[in-house]
């Protein structure tokens, strides 16, 4: 039984490319998260939101509760677990995982909450800690969690001058999948601590030698931040409504997907 409820936070899908074969650190929840949190915490026992997070912890009484709010299935509480969305009936018995979809509307409800935390989240990382490859006066900006030895990353990093020139700009943050410690974690490091981050980060994903370096980095932040808001794979690209797009895409996809979003009403500046 303890097997399986571990596996209930422990599943998930792959990307473009996988994740390294090391596990992920389950950390508390956020002192940053939404409101939504707090009033579960302080809510009077019984009521659904105490109920709800009171369910989880009960399973595993380390893992990060992002938010707790009503979920659009009555009679139960939407509860973001470690980028995770689960459904938690308003007694607290029952947890469900996996997607809502609304087959009337025909869209899966249950990305709404995480799209929310990704913004909300991404928000809180300030521009001097990204690396930015930007046109002169983008029409969309997008967060793209990105690894120096992942195929796809290099794929997208070789077309980032495509991506520019349709008005679309890239702002990098770290995600190294072998996790700390690794040579990847390091040379990530190395990277985000060179004098010129853009040149470092183009030379190891060409292959190039990246001089050691270290300095006060947001990597491992960058890390967990991937962590919390679902990363299964690199590259994650999400537009700045939140929402996560299908891995890498070719640029003109790209263009046309944050299209689609601008005319839904997100994702543009």
């Amino acid at each position: 039984m303890k097997r399986y409820v571990f596996a209930l936070f422990s599943a998930f899908s792959l990307s473009a490319c996988a994740q390294g074969t090391s596990s992920p650190e389950v950390t508390p929840a956020a002192e940053s998260a939404t409101g939504a949190v707090t009033a579960a915490e302080n809510a009077s026992p019984g009521t659904p939101a105490a109920n709800a997070r009171n369910a989880i912890l009960s399973i595993n009484p380390r893992v990060g509760i992002e938010s707790v709010s009503d979920a659009p299935l009555p009679g139960f509480q939407e509860v973001i677990v470690s980028g995770q969305v689960l459904y938690v009936s308003d007694d607290g018995r029952y947890v469900l995982q996996g997607s809502l979809f609304d087959a009337e509307e025909k869209r899966d409800l249950s990305q709404a909450g995480l799209s929310l935390l990704r913004k909300r989240l991404l928000s809180e990382v300030p521009e001097d800690q990204r690396i930015i490859f930007a046109p002169a006066n983008p029409k969309y900006t997008v967060s793209v969690f990105t690894d120096v030895e992942c195929g796809y990353c290099r794929r997208l990093h070789e077309e980032v001058a495509d991506y520019n020139k349709l008005g679309i700009a890239i702002e990098y943050l770290a995600y190294p999948r072998m996790g700390p410690g690794s040579d990847d974690f390091r040379l990530m490091e190395s990277v985000w601590c060179a004098d010129d981050r853009r040149q470092a980060l183009t030379d190891a994903k060409s292959g190039r030698r990246v001089p050691p370096k270290t300095c006060e980095n947001p990597v491992g932040a960058h890390y967990a931040l991937g962590q919390r808001a679902g990363l299964t794979g690199t590259p994650m690209i999400v537009a700045e409504d939140g929402t996560q797009m299908p891995g890498y895409m070719p640029p003109d996809a790209l263009l046309s997907a944050l299209q689609r979003l601008e005319a839904e009403g997100g994702g543009s500046r």
